[in-house]
């Protein structure tokens, strides 16, 4: 899809299909014509949120969307509105939209244009890889070809910065929509490794399992031992032009285990399917890194994900084993299905060695956060209050929300070991949630660090331009939050 910003006025766009929004008890904008006016009298058109109605002037198709109360229009809700719209567009066989900035709504001007940009590309995501038919079958059904936003001078790079995320999130679907038997762990290093063929500013490192012994990764390899496929241990550079000196090094780590069956702890059957979704972190973290070079964004970052599967097998490891992490500390194997911090615990030592100050990692870790918040928030537990407020805002402003959960020192009790250090799954069952945030604590030293939880938001995500499947949740926020060190 081709994005792009006009200055004038949308009625004079080149685009077959204008959206234009209604805010609710409003009559119609000054430069819509009169159809559309005529629309809102007779009450086949409303200002009511969502609501949707179609009219035609001066050669084109008006798609008179309902923006709900002027003063309760953010930008969550253009992204809503707008994916839609895109849907209606693409009923009516539009191949090119043009969007007009709402006038007077509460979220500024640059914030709305870049949502309806990422509400519409997100809306318009489909996987279908691997549908038969052909491309040919695939060319026929509908798609926009072109969205214009107009109605306000110099959104350009507003627009573009938009298109480049929200292109990245649909990128970050397309590895978490991959079946197991086809995004093993190498194949995510591989596409990883590609990254620094295209990207400027970009180097990118895979190890394998010969690695994680030599720099004693003992948590990670006994997750991996149980697979065929070997583990890929992905290191991401971005050097940003124009760094300053002073600023420090973010850190991104994103647990990827490409299919989680639970190993010797076996899961229940029903819904196994969607356990391909466990590298949904790790997806996040490389198409984040992808996109924040794309930008040019001026900071340093260091991102490492940890590619494995956690199968059953004779070599896997088992309820009792104790294994050793790459900075010391050993862990004792409750539960096999607890595999996600034993990545993360060497992953997140891997990011410090590699000169990260700043610490964030990303993963599918827990379904207590899921209980605890839906799918409407993503969990946050965090040593530093700072690095916590500053996630809290990306959140707020890209519209991948989280909420903060504590951590104290009675949590870290509960994750003490009866024969080694660690426990990784303590019998109790208390704060599950937080319990998985209280052990990652354990392998960032004095390293400001959030750990956030998106089991509840990756997948099956409630959220209009989102639909089925895979969501990309964490690319926005990750790129929100280094935005903020650019500052």
């Amino acid at each position: 899809m081709q994005i792009s910003a006009i200055a004038q006025a949308s009625r004079t766009a080149d685009a077959d299909t204008i959206a234009i929004g209604v805010f609710d008890r409003n009559g119609a904008p000054p430069d819509a014509p009169a159809e559309v006016g005529e629309l809102l009298r007779t009450g086949e058109a409303r200002g009511s949120f969502k609501s949707l109605a179609l009219t035609h002037a001066e050669g084109k198709r008006w798609l008179v969307v309902g923006l709900g109360a002027r003063a309760e229009f953010t930008p969550e809700r253009a992204r809503v509105v707008a994916s839609a719209a895109g849907e209606r567009a693409r009923e009516l066989s539009t191949r090119a939209l043009c969007w007009q900035v709402p006038a007077g709504a509460a979220g500024s001007a640059r914030a709305i244009a870049a949502a309806l940009v990422e509400g519409t590309i997100l809306g318009d995501y489909r996987f279908d890889q691997f549908k038969s038919g052909g491309e040919d079958e695939k060319a026929e059904q509908p798609r926009l070809e072109r969205l214009l936003i107009g109605g306000a001078d110099g959104l350009e790079e507003t627009v573009a910065q938009a298109a480049v995320v929200s292109e990245a999130v649909n990128r970050a679907r397309d590895l978490q929509n991959r079946p197991a038997n086809d995004l093993t762990p190498t194949a995510l290093g591989e596409y990883a490794r590609a990254l620094a063929d295209e990207l400027e500013g970009v180097s990118v490192q895979v190890d394998g399992n010969e690695a994680l012994q030599s720099n004693g990764m003992g948590a990670f390899a006994a997750v991996a031992q149980g697979s065929e496929q070997e583990p890929a241990l992905i290191t991401i550079r971005y050097d940003g032009p124009g760094a300053p000196p002073t600023a420090p090094t973010v850190g991104f780590v994103g647990k990827a285990v490409t299919f989680d069956s639970g190993g010797i702890s076996l899961k229940p059957g029903a819904k196994m399917a969607e356990m391909k979704f466990d590298m949904s972190g790790g997806a996040a973290v490389i198409e984040a890194t992808a996109a924040i070079a794309r930008l040019g964004l001026p900071l340093k970052l260091v991102a490492v994900v940890g590619a494995t599967e956690n199968l059953p097998s004779g070599r896997a490891i088992k309820p009792g084993d104790i294994v050793k992490a790459a900075n010391g500390k050993t862990i004792e194997i409750n539960n096999t299905d607890a595999e996600g911090r034993l990545v993360l615990a060497d992953c997140l030592c891997h990011a410090r060695a590699q000169g990260a100050e700043r610490l964030i990692d990303l993963a599918t870790l827990t379904g207590a956060v899921i209980v605890a918040l839906g799918s409407t928030y993503a969990g946050v537990m965090s040593n530093d209050d700072e690095l916590s407020e500053r996630i809290a805002g990306a959140g707020e402003r890209s519209g991948e929300i989280v909420w903060r959960l504590p951590l104290h020192e009675e949590y870290d009790e509960l994750i003490k070991g009866k024969y080694g250090d660690l426990d990784n799954a303590p019998e109790a069952r208390k704060a599950g949630t937080i319990v998985g945030g209280a052990f990652l604590s354990n392998f960032v030293g004095d390293t400001p660090w959030a750990h956030v939880d998106i089991a509840g938001s990756a997948w099956a995500l409630d959220r209009a331009y989102v639909g089925k499947g895979a969501s990309g949740y964490g690319v926005r926020l990750l790129v929100e939050l280094a935005k903020s060190y650019c500052a």
